[in-house]
């Protein structure tokens, strides 16, 4: 049964509030005004009166102009005429390409039971040694780049769609600048990896709620993918846009402010997105990788503190460059020890070396003398940070894993490694003097 009201009781930004029964959370409306007929979603339900953000906004729009509730949610079309596809944040082609209309599946599904996911136990390459070696990316983990505006993070997610080993990637934007989505749109179709993507995009002119859906388009098609059994990737920038669409919707709807004016419920807001990483039981697996700016590089802001209770570990970027310190996979331990027998000693070997190069810097700055030993670590972490650190590296894992002993074995002698003599005797490069023929002895 539709139903229809014409009686509009408030209007704040992009809000309206009408009267209205029957109607659930997340139902579709249209609201036909003057300028014509725009979608909108209910966002709030307050006994009988129900709050709609106006995709189209409310320009134009009186108190007596009808509203007609759809009786369905959201939903996006699942198949394979996604696939180098894009679309904007309520699933509209932006490529110009006809609408989809095949298998429609609605948003906000609930998550998958904990106790039928799969143990992560497969790594994803990427071809980038800080995060192959040192902080391993697992099939069905949930992670974040914590960054601040002006780092390359764009560069690095386009690096990790070009060169990870997944079957279909997802990128879901939210207020981009429209340059960032062309160089994403750009990277990946110079590429070849726009193929076997489909990118749901909201820019900063777009819609506010559009900002909101964006992630939930990219979420619900990857589970379907998952559940077909495809490896898939999901790439969410920026969830700090996403969180302060949130914050701007509650503040037009007059809820109670809690941290820094967000809403209350910013924490489930994040989980419910996070929690859809998953591996499926005789199927694929859905990996989300997102990104959180922070500002004023403040980890204790809301959002990178909220990100950082529901996500496994997160990459540090900055300065251009994935810090070692910073930057923790929680799920590395259940692939690394089945990478190759070395990985995890020389992965926490040349960490401690970093740290010790770091402290040789502290003291150099200070103007203390340096040792022998401060000037092999000073070579060693310049070598260190030029050959594995910088984000331009594209090695596979077995490759920066022998550059890694390379490096140790041009910057100190054995018994400095401080590695395990079996590894040692296994891995260790021999110069070329040592396994040069001996020379006959003068008379």
């Amino acid at each position: 049964m539709r139903r229809i009201t014409h009686n509009i009781l408030q209007m704040t930004g992009n809000v309206i509030a009408v009267a209205a029964t029957g109607v659930r959370a997340g139902e579709l409306a249209v609201v036909a005004s003057r300028r014509g007929e725009s979608l909108a979603q209910v966002i709030r339900l307050e006994r009988e009166r129900v709050f709609l953000q106006v995709f189209a906004g409310t320009a134009g729009v009186s108190t007596g102009d009808e509203v007609r509730f759809l009786g369905r949610q959201m939903a996006v079309s699942v198949s394979d005429h996604l696939l180098g596809r894009i679309f904007d944040g309520k699933g509209a082609p932006r490529d110009h390409g006809p609408a989809l209309q095949e298998n429609l599946v609605p948003l906000n599904g609930p998550a998958v039971n904990p106790a039928r996911r799969l143990k992560p136990t497969t790594m994803i390459h990427t071809g980038i040694p800080m995060i192959d070696v040192f902080n391993s990316l697992v099939e069905s983990q949930k992670i974040s780049i914590f960054t601040v505006a002006g780092e390359p993070y764009h560069e690095l997610l386009a690096r990790v769609a070009l060169q990870a080993r997944v079957d279909v990637i997802l990128l879901g934007g939210m207020g981009l600048r429209y340059d960032d989505f062309l160089f994403l749109r750009d990277r990946l179709e110079a590429g070849g990896a726009l193929g076997r993507a489909a990118l749901f995009i909201h820019t900063a002119a777009d819609p506010l709620v559009e900002c909101l859906m964006a992630p939930d388009l990219a979420l619900a098609v990857a589970e379907q993918f998952a559940l077909a059994g495809r490896t898939v990737l999901v790439l969410l920038t920026d969830m700090t846009n996403f969180c302060d669409a949130l914050k701007e919707m509650a503040i037009s709807m007059e809820q109670v402010p809690s941290n820094r004016g967000y809403p209350g419920d910013l924490y489930s807001q994040l989980a419910a997105r996070y929690e859809k990483a998953v591996a499926f039981e005789g199927a694929g697996s859905v990996t989300v990788l997102s990104v959180t700016t922070m500002p004023g590089n403040d980890v204790t802001h809301p959002v990178p503190d909220n990100t950082g209770y529901i996500t496994e570990g997160q990459y540090y970027l900055y300065q251009g460059r994935i810090e070692p310190f910073g930057s923790l996979s929680r799920l590395k331990q259940q692939v690394n020890a089945n990478t190759r027998d070395d990985h995890r000693a020389l992965m926490d070997g040349m960490i401690r070396l970093y740290a010790a190069y770091q402290e040789t810097l502290e003291k150099r700055a200070m103007g203390f003398s340096l040792s022998r030993w401060d000037e092999k670590l000073l070579n060693y972490g310049a070598r260190f940070e030029q050959e594995l650190m910088d984000l331009s590296v594209n090695i596979p894992l077995f490759a920066a894993l022998d550059l890694g002993w390379k490096i140790l074995a041009d910057c100190f002698q054995p018994e400095e490694a401080g590695l395990r003599r079996d590894l040692m005797e296994k891995y260790w490069p021999l110069k070329a003097q040592d396994h040069a023929a001996p020379q006959p002895e003068q008379d």
